[in-house]
């Protein structure tokens, strides 16, 4: 099943929310638009490609029937050339479908429990761990309603996203 079906499916159970803790300064690093944009393509170029369309659209129907979209980015600073990717196209990748996007330095997280990966979490119950190879490309997936699970990503995207910064404030270094 591929990924946005997967995600699809997750985003429905939700009622009132959904979070995501990104943890890496790589994802992906084969992922098309990335390419092109190292390549030198414009975000604008990226945009009327619409790459991205069937992401901002799943974004936008869930938003539309009310559930709040939270992503929470630590990175490390300088940033990776994907990390200064991600921050150029969340405008229309992200923030278009009704995302909020916060950005953390990495040293700002340092007293911070973190999980050992990155974490879908539905209505602060139900986990997505998203697992990537080394090279950040995808590793597979695993759910969890386990309560110390459950607790410990509530709290540490909680404890993120108070200290990050909003994404239209946020300038990577």
């Amino acid at each position: 099943m591929a990924m946005i079906q997967t995600l699809a499916e997750l985003f429905g159970r939700a009622e009132h929310s959904v979070t995501h803790l990104e943890m890496r300064d790589t994802y992906g690093s084969n992922e098309p638009d990335f390419v092109a944009w190292l390549g030198g393509t414009s975000v604008e170029e990226l945009e009327r490609l619409g790459n991205m369309n069937a992401w901002v659209d799943l974004i936008r129907a869930n938003v539309k029937r009310g559930v709040t979209f939270r992503r929470a980015r630590i990175v490390s600073e300088p940033h990776s050339d994907y990390i200064a990717f991600e921050h150029a196209v969340s405008g229309y990748s992200n923030l278009a479908g009704g995302e909020l996007v916060r950005w953390l330095p990495r040293p700002q997280a340092k007293d911070i429990p973190l999980p050992g990966c990155d974490f879908w979490q539905i209505d602060d119950g139900l986990i997505c761990w998203v697992f990537q190879s080394g090279d950040g490309e995808p590793a597979g997936f695993e759910m969890s309603e386990k309560p110390g699970e459950v607790e410990l990503c509530r709290l540490a995207f909680e404890s993120v996203w108070q200290r990050a910064v909003d994404h239209t404030e946020y300038k990577p270094s």
